[in-house]
C-alpha cells in the first residue's frame, strides 16, 4: 500500500497584505499531479488544512474542489483528514455525510458515546486498497483539546497526561482489531519533543512551550505515525517512522529556507518499506536583502543591484536595515531603490546598533525570556512564600493556560 502523508496547508493565508491563493491553487494542482503518478492509496492531510478558524468561502471552496478533483483522477483513492489547532473541528465536519460518499474521511473532534465515554472504534479507519481489501489501520487524532482527552486526577498535569492515554488506548484497540499482516498508522496534530519549531508561524499549541509530548507514546508495532503541525519536514527523535511532513508553502520569512515537501510511504504488509521525500515546487520565490540586518546604504545599494528571477508572479521580499537611530523616510528610500523592479515588498525589518554592550545590563531580559510561565510561577511563589506551590497549584495553573490557549 502506498500513502501520501502532507499537512499544514494553510488555506486563506496572507502574507502580509498579500493574498496566496496562487501559491495554493499551485500546491493543489501540483498534489493532484503525484496522487496519479505516484499511484497513491491513501492521501493522509495531518491537520491545519485551513489558516483560521473560519476561512474564506474562497478557501473552502478550493479545498473541497481539491477534494473532488483528487478523486476523479484517482478513483480508489482513500483520504483521511484530521483537524489542526487553526481548524474549526465542527466546520472541517459539516460536510462529512456527503464527502463520506467519496471514500474521504474528516475526524474533527474525538467523538462520544452515549454514556460520554470516548468512542475509540470511530478513531480508527480501515484503509483499504484497490481491491477493497483492508491492508492498514489509520488512528486519526485531531488536534486534542482538554475536553477531548480523559482525565488523569493524579498527574501534574492531566491535560497532557490525558492525551497520552487517549492514544494508548486507540493503539490498544488496533492493535486488537487487526490481523499480523495488517499496518498500523498513526495520524496526529501535535508537538514531539525535540521537534525544531518555527516560531514565526507555528502558533504555539499550550502556553509557555508544556506542549510537547514524548515519541514514547506511539507503540513500537505502529509502523508509520504521520505528524502535523511543525512546518519543518523532520523525523522525530531520528526515528524513520515518525514523521512531520512539514508545510508545503513557506508561511514565513523564517521559512524560507525550508526544503517543502510531502512525503510517499510505502508499506510491505505490516511493516514500513519505505519513506521518499517528493520536494514541492515553490511558485513564488521569497528574498531577503540582506541576509542579516546591514547598514542602509549598503542595503540600499543590495536593492538597486537586485537581479530578480523569472517567475509567473512577482517574488515576495523582506528588507533587513541595522540603523544608528530612526529614519522616517527609511520606506521611501527603500521603494526608490526598487523603481522599476517587480517584486512585492512584504516587510522592512528595522534593528537597531546597541549604544552599549554591557552584559550585566542584558542579563535579566534573557534570562526572564528563557522561562515558561510555570516556571516564573514558581519562582514568584517561592519568593513570597519561600516554599514550593503545591501539586494543586501547579495543576490549576496548567489548566489555566490550557484553557487560555484554546
Amino acid at each position: 500500500m502506498r500513502l501520501l502523508h502532507t499537512s499544514d496547508w494553510h488555506l486563506g493565508q496572507t502574507l502580509q497584505q498579500f493574498d496566496r491563493s496562487a501559491e495554493h491553487q499551485h500546491f493543489l494542482d501540483w498534489l493532484c499531479q503525484q496522487i496519479q503518478a505516484q499511484d497513491a492509496d491513501v492521501l493522509l492531510i495531518a491537520g491545519d488544512v485551513f489558516d483560521t478558524s473560519n476561512p474564506s468561502a474562497a478557501a473552502q471552496k478550493m479545498f473541497y474542489r481539491f477534494l473532488q478533483q483528487a478523486r476523479a483522477i484517482q478513483p480508489h483513492l482513500q483520504i483521511v483528514v484530521i483537524a489542526g489547532n487553526h481548524d474549526s473541528p465542527g466546520r472541517l465536519e459539516s460536510a462529512l455525510p456527503l464527502l463520506e460518499q467519496f471514500n474521504t474521511h474528516v475526524i474533527g473532534f474525538v467523538p462520544r458515546l452515549q454514556d460520554g465515554s470516548i468512542d475509540l472504534d470511530k478513531l480508527i479507519l480501515p484503509l483499504r486498497d484497490r481491491h477493497g481489501v483492508t491492508r492498514a489501520y489509520a488512528l486519526a487524532l485531531p488536534f486534542l483539546r482538554p475536553a477531548d482527552v480523559p482525565r488523569v486526577d493524579d498527574a501534574l498535569d492531566p491535560y497532557m497526561a490525558g492525551i497520552g492515554l487517549l492514544y494508548q488506548q486507540v493503539q490498544q484497540r488496533a492493535l486488537e482489531l487487526r490481523h499480523e499482516d495488517q499496518a498500523i498508522v498513526a495520524l496526529g496534530h501535535c508537538h514531539l519533543v525535540g521537534g525544531q519549531v518555527s516560531a514565526a508561524s507555528e502558533r504555539s499549541i499550550v502556553i509557555g512551550g508544556s506542549e510537547a509530548l514524548s515519541a514514547s507514546i506511539f507503540d513500537s508495532r505502529v509502523a508509520y505515525v504521520a505528524l502535523g503541525h511543525l512546518h519543518l519536514a523532520q523525523q522525530v527523535s531520528q526515528q524513520q517512522h515518525i514523521r512531520y511532513c512539514g508545510s508545503p508553502l513557506a508561511l514565513s520569512f523564517a521559512e524560507t529556507d525550508y526544503l517543502h515537501q510531502i512525503l510517499c510511504v510505502d508499506l510491505a504488509g505490516a511493516q514500513l518499506a519505505s519513506v521518499t521525500p517528493l520536494p514541492v515546487p515553490r511558485a513564488v520565490p521569497m528574498l531577503r536583502v540582506m541576509p542579516q540586518p546591514a547598514p542602509l546604504a549598503q542595503v540600499l545599494e543590495a536593492l538597486r543591484q537586485l537581479d530578480l528571477p523569472a517567475t509567473d508572479y512577482p517574488p515576495y521580499l523582506q528588507v533587513r536595515v541595522r540603523l544608528q537611530e530612526p529614519e522616517p523616510a527609511i520606506r521611501s528610500l527603500v521603494e526608490q531603490a526598487l523603481q522599476g523592479k517587480t517584486v512585492r515588498l512584504v516587510r522592512i525589518e528595522v534593528s537597531y546598533a546597541k549604544a552599549n554592550n554591557d552584559p550585566d545590563a542584558q542579563s535579566a531580559p534573557q534570562e526572564l525570556a528563557q522561562l515558561n510561565p510555570a516556571q516564573m510561577f514558581e519562582r514568584l511563589y517561592q519568593s513570597r512564600y519561600q516554599e514550593a506551590p503545591s501539586l494543586e497549584l501547579r495543576q490549576a495553573l496548567n489548566e489555566l493556560m490550557h484553557g487560555a490557549a484554546q
